[in-house]
């Protein structure tokens, strides 16, 4: 079922800056982790086990998050992941302890970005528009989370400066509640959650399930997604960390992490219109090999302002060029109805990636003074999932292919 134009162009543009806010927040979470740790006493280790949690809790969460959206109606899920948001924020903001910081920017928060994100608004999107111009509107909606980080991580960063940590996350906090506007015209979505359903009716959840579980290339899918949350949890929480470690400004670090979302944008509408008119496996090999080289180029270069803007240019246009071909493959492997739920596992085992990608960084840099393993461990990791996506099926499974017969 599609809209017309004129609520279509609405809708689009409600759920662009509605994933601008919930990436962005997201995103400036590691210009945080320096001034808690030196105001609590704390190794990075203890924050960055509060971002992992997060990572964690938004990927255990994404798979319930897109059931409810899938059974219910998006609205819903959106006006309580805001309210959750909000709390997140402000429960860190007035935390006394390492307790506090976990609840409030690991399991609060984590839960909030999961009925916020992507994994609930790029089905509802996939569900509004026609099918030739799926693609597109996926990797404009990726696109917009991209615009989100380079908007809001200067603003955090001179809330940080300006007003202090926990005042910067009680304005961030206000902030949030802004999406509770933008939820307004998702309730719409539920009569396209109905159209899907009747399209695909003889399938229940409990059939989606066991279809997927047993389809060998969903699972390589999954593995893919696991080492692509590895990465870029890794760099948005421990880049700043690291380029003050090597010397540099605060300033450098705002500027590398906005490149990123800079030219992610592109990277996104880009990887997205590609999607509808190539091959997706093979766009996903190509993102993968090209991060592994990037890494590579970047530990191997001398260390210098150049160096840093260049490697944040290029993993920027790669950032999260791989959510457009991703979800579209969970889309096209196994059709419209229960998306949400299935692209929802795939985010999760990508929040497991992400969990171990923050976590594990602060665990050896405690161990080690150095980031240097993490960084290694990325490209090698990336160069493996290039070469599991070259024996993925991307055809419907076989039900689909039926039933279009």
């Amino acid at each position: 079922m599609t809209t017309p134009v004129k609520l279509l162009s609405l809708f689009v543009a409600f759920a662009c800056v509605l994933l601008a806010i919930n990436f962005g927040i997201r995103s400036s979470m590691g210009f945080f982790m320096a001034p808690i740790s030196t105001q609590f006493g704390y190794g990075r280790e203890v924050f960055a086990f509060s971002l992992a949690l997060q990572n964690l809790c938004w990927g255990l969460f994404q798979p319930v998050a897109g059931a409810i959206a899938d059974r219910f109606g998006t609205a819903r899920v959106l006006v309580g992941g805001t309210l959750l948001y909000a709390l997140g924020l402000y429960v860190t903001a007035t935390a006394e302890s390492f307790l506090g910081l976990h609840l409030g920017s690991g399991i609060l928060i984590g839960m909030a970005i999961a009925g916020t994100g992507f994994g609930v608004v790029l089905p509802a999107l996939a569900r509004m528009v026609a099918p030739e111009k799926r693609a597109f509107a996926l990797g404009l909606g990726t696109a917009a989370g991209s615009a989100g980080q380079l908007l809001v991580i200067p603003i955090a960063q001179e809330f940080i400066v300006s007003y202090g940590w926990q005042t910067a996350l009680i304005i961030l906090a206000g902030g949030a509640l802004g999406m509770l506007l933008l939820a307004a015209p998702f309730r719409n979505d539920g009569a396209n959650t109905a159209a899907a359903n009747t399209t695909h009716a003889s399938q229940s959840l409990a059939a989606a399930l066991k279809e997927a579980s047993g389809h060998m290339h969903y699972w390589l899918l999954i593995a893919g997604f696991f080492v692509c949350g590895f990465q870029l949890a890794f760099i948005t929480v421990h880049m700043p960390a690291f380029l003050a470690d090597q010397g540099f400004d605060a300033s450098v670090a705002v500027t590398s992490l906005s490149l990123i979302g800079l030219f992610n944008i592109f990277g996104c509408l880009l990887f997205g219109s590609w999607s509808g008119k190539h091959s997706k496996k093979n766009l996903l090999g190509i993102i993968y090999t090209l991060r592994a080289a990037a890494i590579t180029l970047f530990m191997l270069a001398p260390m210098s302002t150049t160096s840093v803007y260049l490697f944040s240019i290029v993993t920027g246009f790669l950032w999260l060029a791989t959510v457009p071909p991703t979800s579209g493959l969970v889309a096209q492997m196994f059709g419209l109805r229960h998306m949400g739920t299935l692209y929802g596992i795939v985010f999760l085992n990508h929040q497991l990636g992400s969990f171990l990608g923050v976590w594990l960084g602060g665990y050896l840099y405690d161990q080690t003074g150095a980031y240097t393993l993490v960084w290694w461990s990325a490209a090698g990791l990336a160069l493996l999932t290039a070469l599991v996506h070259i024996v993925i099926d991307e055809r419907p499974v076989l039900r689909l292919r039926t039933q279009t017969a």
